[in-house]
């Protein structure tokens, strides 16, 4: 039995617990509103809860495959019987490193004999509390693993040759519980040296009392004190580098219950001191009236109090890994292309997202045109056979997706 049919996540939990309350509020209001939600917010929930009905790695397995890639690529299946793999990350020697948040590990998967395939999962950490963002630290011949836990951050020692881990060193506490419970890292290289620290709001809209949450963080990679990094991100999971510009790129999730197509999620280019405009502000500095009806000290959502997002994406995809194409294994038309994967919507009456796509982008970063790269996890008839998390890509011209929902790691690569 997958993790997908053992385990909820916090969302999920979260979902139903708003089902059991407006339950009983039903009772004594009507079961009208309940069906009014349900009908306006939640017909669209069943590939994000339901257990799949095949068991994708063994459909990939037997060639049997049922996901869609662009002519010269091919897939396979590197890892499996995981729990929820969320985050990818590659040590000095090219192993993967994969969170699992729901099992409470950290997890290394080489492959010794280069046959695409991970020879064993091994567990570099247990017992953790939710890890979810990753980051190396190499300098000087020594590596560092940093682990974002739900409530902490803390580096290992980290031997590439053995594969394990060592010497854990608490350099944060942070906060925890409420509606977004994954911290995500990524690692500043010289001269900043510093790791950034993504931390959800602690709601799905609501003026925080704590201004760590929906926001973005810095901490020194040696330890000291979090400091502010940009702020007005309601739920920023995945963050990278961009290795043209070294600017740092996020995928941002909207707010719920405004409709199918309202907010957009996004992409934004992230800079220290920014506001990103959540809770007040979505997409190109819109004004989110629902909830923000302050308008007398100023019109809210301008530049340069907020920041606009960068690209918009469909609303509720819900996006997570993103990575840049760099390398000679990838075509000259991938080079500098960005992959974003869309873990896919649960309150929106047509679902969407389920999918890896690929956005062309111009030489200052905008985006030129934005294609399907893998679908085909959405079934027609309601179910979800894997839900896209974390992306690695390697300059090889390989590409990594790992699926919390099936509890697997694809390995996609060109065939000419």
């Amino acid at each position: 039995m997958t993790a997908s049919t053992t385990h909820m996540n916090a969302k999920k939990r979260i979902i139903v617990l708003a089902i059991v309350v407006i339950a009983v509020a039903a009772v004594g209001a009507g079961c009208w509103s309940l069906w009014s939600f349900y009908h306006q917010n939640l017909r669209g929930i069943g590939p994000a809860i339901l257990p799949p009905k095949q068991d994708i790695a063994q459909l990939i397995d037997t060639r049997e495959v049922p996901l869609t890639l662009p002519k010269g690529f091919s897939i396979g299946i590197f890892a499996k019987d995981l729990g929820t793999p969320r985050v990818l990350v590659a040590d000095p020697n090219g192993v993967l490193i994969a969170s699992d948040p729901s099992r409470g590990q950290v997890l290394a998967l080489p492959d010794k004999n280069g046959d695409g395939k991970a020879d064993e999962t091994i567990v570099l950490a247990d017992k953790l509390n939710r890890p979810h963002g990753l980051a190396f630290r190499c300098l000087n011949n020594a590596c560092r693993l940093y682990v974002a836990e739900e409530n902490a951050v803390s580096y290992y020692d980290y031997d590439a040759t053995t594969l394990k881990l060592s010497n854990r060193i608490k350099i944060a506490d942070l906060p925890s519980g409420g509606e977004h419970v994954t911290r995500s890292l990524l690692y500043l290289p010289p001269p900043d040296d510093r790791i950034l620290v993504a931390i959800g709001s602690d709601c799905n809209v609501c003026h925080e009392s704590n201004p760590q949450r929906a926001s973005i963080l810095s901490i020194p990679a040696d330890g000291g004190a979090l400091t502010e990094y940009a702020t007005g991100l309601r739920n920023t999971v995945f963050m990278t580098i961009d290795p043209a510009t070294n600017q740092v790129w996020g995928a941002d999730m909207g707010r719920d219950f405004l409709g199918d197509n309202t907010p957009p999620d996004e992409i934004n280019i992230l800079e220290q001191g920014k506001n990103y405009g959540w809770p007040i502000c979505y997409g190109d500095n819109v004004h989110d009236t629902a909830f923000d009806k302050n308008t007398y000290i100023r019109n809210p959502c301008m530049t340069p109090f907020e920041t606009s997002s960068h690209i918009n994406i469909p609303a509720h995809s819900a996006p997570l890994g993103l990575a840049f194409a760099t390398g000679t294994g990838w075509a000259p038309d991938y080079a500098g292309n960005l992959f974003v994967s869309y873990h896919g919507s649960w309150n929106r009456i047509t679902p969407t997202g389920y999918k890896v796509v690929r956005y062309v982008l111009n030489a200052d970063g905008s985006m030129q045109s934005v294609e399907d790269f893998i679908t085909g996890w959405l079934q027609s008839d309601g179910t979800a056979l894997g839900r896209p998390t974390g992306l690695l890509l390697k300059p090889d011209g390989q590409l990594f997706v790992a699926d919390d929902k099936a509890g697997v790691i694809y390995r996609i690569y060109r065939t000419k």
